[in-house]
């Protein structure tokens, strides 16, 4: 396994590999690798070759939020990644990805006005920017992403859809605790009393979903059940509860098709997010 830094570097082994008639596959991270991203490097390993790039994007983080305090830790994500059959892991520096100065901008209008993206209005255009780039750099067949961040994943694969990319987007499902707890980087920020407290989540994601699978169609009765389960926990702060369509993330009122139900809680001062979708018979 090689550990590059410069985007020359990832372009000439790319490359030396196309030579040799090599698949690609690429798993976008910010490092602090867990057992989520391992599920999404060894779906991966279905091609020849499988690309990490670890990159905590500066672009996607808004003024007050933990830019500074996102955890990091390149030897422990290396060890993960090799023992997963990683052959490159891509490790840029921001003047590496971004330069003196950059003017270019990646904007997805609707997609991004609901969920995450009202919340943090500068988040999704640093995350369509960033992973642009990066299927520029890398040229992959296919790129892997997690169900736990669903909007993005929509976005992603919208993207990819209108601006002719040619790669295929892969969804993999959410992995979690044994508890329950989806896996999050950010779950290291909790105490021992808040990482109990986070339970609530998964309690609330797993209640609508039982409550959708058992034929209940109206969203403002699963939003409210949720919605009560999450504020019986006294150090949780509701961001969002929602349920969208799972194409358009607009909201809906009725249970028809593909949906995405949402949340985003805080506990503390950490925010965390949870999903189900759910898709009815045709």
């Amino acid at each position: 396994m090689k550990i590059v830094s410069t985007i020359e570097e990832v372009r000439n082994q790319v490359k030396a590999w196309r030579k040799e008639g090599c698949t690609i596959g690429f798993v976008p991270t910010m490092g602090y690798l867990h057992e989520g991203h391992m599920s999404l490097i060894d779906a991966a390993g279905e091609n020849d070759k499988v690309v990490v790039s670890i990159f905590v994007n500066p672009m996607q983080f808004g003024p007050n939020e933990d830019l500074a305090s996102y955890p990091r830790d390149l030897d422990h994500d290396a060890k993960l990644c090799e023992e997963h059959g990683v052959d490159l892991i891509f490790h840029p520096t921001p003047e590496e990805m971004y330069g003196d100065s950059f003017y270019a901008y990646v904007d997805m209008n609707t997609l991004t006005q609901e969920l995450c993206g009202l919340s943090r209005p500068v988040h999704f255009r640093g995350v369509c920017t960033v992973v642009a780039k990066l299927f520029n750099i890398v040229t992959p067949d296919k790129a892997y992403f997690g169900q736990k961040d669903a909007q993005q994943l929509a976005i992603i694969k919208r993207m990819v859809k209108d601006l002719n990319m040619p790669l295929t987007i892969v969804g993999c499902p959410i992995i979690r605790e044994e508890d329950g707890l989806a896996k999050s980087s950010r779950n290291t920020y909790l105490s021992p009393e808040e990482r109990k407290a986070a339970l609530v989540l998964s309690r609330s994601i797993f209640l609508g979903r039982e409550m959708a699978e058992k034929g209940e169609r109206d969203c403002e009765k699963i939003i409210a059940a949720m919605t009560a389960e999450i504020e019986k926990e006294p150090l949780a702060k509701i961001d969002y509860v929602k349920i969208v369509d799972l194409e358009t993330m607009q909201q809906v009122k009725k249970i028809e098709g593909g949906i995405l139900a949402a949340i985003a809680v805080y506990i503390g001062k950490t925010r965390l997010i949870d999903n189900f979708m759910y898709e009815t018979e045709a």
